[in-house]
């Protein structure tokens, strides 16, 4: 099987790579049967001709023994799945490749593979994987709050706790998507479009949107852009994993809508870097937190809609199914009946959970929810 590991610029797909090559060298596997190759690099620029490439690699393989083969940012290399399904029909060689484009397996690659590759899906930290990096003297509150505030890249965990390098950092980092992943892969001239789009789904995060919604806000402006162009700019945005869309799930019909879906954003310090002249609002960035700790442990997340009500999160895992709402508090009573009264309506006996930054003991039941403090269910 080919291992293809995805994901967001400097979410850790390089270093992956570079850890598990230390550890078949721990094993014993001889430094000239591994074969890694980094399509960002510049000295490897000519390899960015598919003949040239698979010709590198041939010249390399072993004659005896199993050779290890890693691609990095193989979305580089123009024709690269016919390397890769080339790489795949010799005997001993094993294949891994990274990219940081979802494209990567929905066009041409996924048709020479079909059944013959396995996905990795990889985002920045968790909080949990976070929280590992920091002082342990630290507050465990104050660590989430950075968490929160300046997001989760790994390299972000090496750098002086200081805003200003925090913020140089992720700027590099949303220019480097914007301008190499989504403008320049998409043929997109007018960056200053797609910066605004960029801007609109990072303020309406956890916000039913659609492209009309967003034509028609940039056309009231004195600008003009049709629904067709919003649309292609969004899925770039999504295929570079920028963005992550989550469709509604009609929870009575147990089917998808194709309609107002929401948008979460890969990472709340990318986020907040935008949106730095705004409001913080801390209840929309738990609920994005949420979101992506749910990705990482399940198949499927959802926003669930059930009558005329919506449950945020609706999450299909092995376990089967599991309902979610996220509130920064409900220590109000009014506010704890607003969040608790989506769940009276479903019918079904699968679990039910409240995760607000209020910090009780244990966790609360409210007639089968379960009230559990945010922080607790992140490091669980």
């Amino acid at each position: 099987m080919i291992k293809v590991v995805t994901g967001v610029r400097r979410c850790g797909k390089s270093t992956l790579f570079l850890q598990f090559i230390d550890e078949l060298r721990a094993e014993g596997i001889h430094v000239d049967q591994i074969i890694y190759i980094n399509l960002e690099d510049l000295t490897n620029e000519e390899l960015l001709d598919y003949h040239k490439l698979d010709k590198h690699i041939s010249d390399r393989l072993i004659e005896k023994g199993i050779s290890y083969v890693f691609l990095d940012e193989v979305q580089r290399c123009v024709g690269f799945e016919k390397v890769v399904d080339s790489l795949h029909l010799r005997k001993n060689i094993d294949v891994y490749i990274t990219g940081s484009n979802s494209k990567l397996l929905s066009g041409e690659l996924a048709t020479l593979l079909s059944g013959r590759y396995v996905q990795i899906e990889m985002l920045p930290l968790s909080f949990s994987e976070f929280l590992s990096s920091c002082d342990p003297t630290e507050p465990v509150r104050e660590s989430f709050n950075r968490y929160v505030t300046f997001g989760s890249f790994p390299y972000l965990t090496q750098l002086p706790k200081d805003a200003s390098i925090y913020n140089t950092y992720l700027e590099g980092i949303y220019n480097t998507i914007l301008i190499k992943d989504v403008a320049g892969r998409e043929g997109i001239s007018d960056v200053s479009l797609l910066e605004d789009i960029t801007r609109f789904l990072s303020s309406n995060i956890g916000s039913p949107v659609s492209p009309k919604k967003i034509s028609d806000m940039i056309n009231a402006s004195g600008r003009s852009i049709s629904v067709n162009t919003v649309d292609k700019y969004m899925r770039a945005l999504s295929e570079s994993f920028f963005f992550y869309k989550a469709g509604r799930y009609d929870i009575k019909g147990r089917n998808l809508l194709k309609t107002l879906a929401k948008y979460y954003v890969v990472d709340t310090g990318l986020r907040n870097f935008l949106l730095s002249s705004e409001s913080p609002d801390i209840g929309h960035q738990i609920e994005n937190i949420v979101y992506l700790e749910l990705l990482r442990r399940n198949s499927r997340v959802n926003v669930g809609k059930i009558s005329e009500n919506e449950i945020d999160f609706v999450a299909i895992g092995n376990d089967g199914i599991s309902y979610y709402q996220v509130a920064a508090s409900v220590l109000n009573g009014e506010t704890l009946s607003r969040e608790l009264l989506p769940f009276t309506l479903i019918s079904d006996n699968y679990p039910k959970y409240l995760l607000t930054l209020d910090d009780i003991p244990a966790y609360a039941n409210h007639q089968g929810v379960k009230q559990i403090y945010l922080l607790d269910w992140l490091l669980n």
